[in-house]
């Protein structure tokens, strides 16, 4: 069974837009599928825990056996620097939306509670420790191009207000880069101009 993994960023969850827009697409599609005896699309988006070390080991309990080849990853800024490290990992491919390259060294001034962009209801508690986890999945040397880059579809705003659009296009040179002049860190227009390509991307369509 094709498995679609959506790994969202630092403070956000499955109910940003772009996992919603994604899960949406997902089901219209399995619905097409199955009209046509089509094997249908898992779909997983976990709300990941704030401990890099725990979010992989979830992610891990969630794919279970499935093989690289059968696996696609979806990931948004922190979420496409985990994204990078499993499909590394697992020789699968990725679609990486304005993706983190180095958040052990951006994220280091986000130690202590913070509340949760979609419910600041819900607070949590963000560690030095956590900053060590990110280094220890590190893929490679951060100012390098990372390996196997023919594995990764990237997209990049250059006018993301939080990452340096610069450093994301060096860091995924030689991937399937797409670079936006001006957009946003949120990539507001996902859904209506850049979701298909990025399922077409991931599941091969």
């Amino acid at each position: 069974m094709p498995t679609l993994l959506y790994l969202h960023g630092f403070r956000s969850s499955p109910q940003s837009a772009k996992a919603r827009a994604t899960g949406r697409r997902v089901a219209a599609l399995n619905a097409q599928r199955a009209q046509q005896g089509q094997e249908a699309v898992r779909w997983l988006c976990p709300q990941l825990p704030p401990s890099p070390r725990e979010a992989m080991q979830l992610c891990a309990e969630l794919l279970g056996d499935t093989e690289g080849e059968d696996l696609a990853l979806i990931g948004s800024s922190l979420g496409g620097f985990y994204a990078t490290h499993l499909a590394h990992t697992l020789g699968s491919r990725a679609a990486l939306l304005n993706p983190a390259v180095d958040p052990a060294r951006d994220l280091r001034t986000q130690i202590g509670t913070l509340t949760a962009w979609h419910d600041p209801s819900l607070s949590f508690t963000f560690t030095a420790a956590h900053v060590e986890e990110l280094h220890a999945l590190e893929v490679g040397d951060l100012s390098q191009p990372v390996p196997n880059p023919q594995h990764y579809f990237v997209i990049i705003a250059q006018g993301d207000e939080v990452l340096d659009w610069r450093e994301m296009a060096a860091r995924y040179r030689g991937a399937h880069c797409t670079v936006l002049p001006g957009g946003d860190h949120a990539l507001s227009d996902y859904a209506e101009h850049h979701l298909d390509a990025v399922l077409r991307w991931c599941l091969g369509t």
